[in-house]
């Protein structure tokens, strides 16, 4: 089996609200209200509490995050554990290939278009 197949496979989990969450707590621990604005903010994507708080109980699942605790029992922070930074890291050096061989393919494609209709 290929790496990028491999890849595939070990992150077919991380949806787009799972990997958003991730880029959100790779900055700091947040709490879920905190962890929505921020996607809003960068992600410039609205997220529902159903879909912020299912995310999350998947990742703490995988042990990719993990509650902070605090004497706040009103908001509960998470934070990124070590092994959902390399996860992350792992995971956004595969989408960073995965778009410079799709930026490759898109040119390559577009270049033999613009022969075929030069000729």
């Amino acid at each position: 089996m290929n790496a990028t197949i491999r890849s595939l496979e070990t992150f077919r989990f991380l949806t787009d609200p799972a990997l958003l969450i991730m880029v959100s707590l790779a900055e700091k621990p947040k709490h879920g209200y905190s962890i929505m604005k921020d996607v809003e903010r960068f992600g410039e994507l609205p997220m529902s509490p159903g879909t912020l708080y299912g995310a999350i109980a998947r990742l703490d699942g995988r042990g990719w995050i993990e509650e902070v605790q605090t004497r706040d029992y009103r908001r509960r922070p998470f934070r990124l554990t070590p092994l959902g930074d390399r996860s992350l890291r792992e995971h956004l050096s595969f989408l960073g290939a995965l778009g410079a061989l799709g930026r490759r393919r898109l040119r390559a494609a577009s270049s033999k278009r613009k022969g075929r209709k030069q000729a």
